[in-house]
């Protein structure tokens, strides 16, 4: 499945309009620093998430992928990209149907702890919404 939408990259990494705003109760899966590996809570909760998305076989499931500020925009959004897909790949390997999916890598997201100004955890992540729009 090569389903990303390589949003902006072709046309510079100019906003992400068209990447939908999650605004009801998604699903977040984690990752660490530079990586789009999946572990075992990860997977925990991806199966968790096809289990509510099978009980609603006619909502529609969002996948959007983030990255925090530690490198390049483009190795990011990159990256983003890159999450969200593998976690959209295990939800299929977990039943969900692929024609469900709408895969989005939004890049840099909340890059910052702003009294630290490290990168914060929650920046890592694919967040999984089902029925959105």
């Amino acid at each position: 499945m090569k389903k990303i939408m390589f949003l902006s990259m072709l046309a510079g990494l100019g906003g992400c309009a068209d990447v939908p705003q999650i605004t009801a109760p998604a699903t977040p899966v984690f990752f660490q620093p530079f990586s789009a590996a999946l572990d075992e809570p990860a997977l925990s909760t991806i199966a968790s998430a096809a289990k509510t998305a099978d009980a609603q076989p006619n909502a529609s499931v969002i996948v959007v992928g983030a990255a925090d500020s530690v490198g390049s925009e483009l190795a990011n959004k990159y990256l983003s990209q890159t999450r969200a897909q593998v976690v959209a790949d295990q939800l299929v390997a977990d039943g969900v149907a692929e024609s469900r999916l709408r895969i989005h890598g939004r890049g840099i997201i909340q890059p910052t702890d702003g009294a630290t100004g490290t990168p914060v955890q929650a920046a890592r992540r694919v967040l999984i919404e089902i029925g959105g729009e």
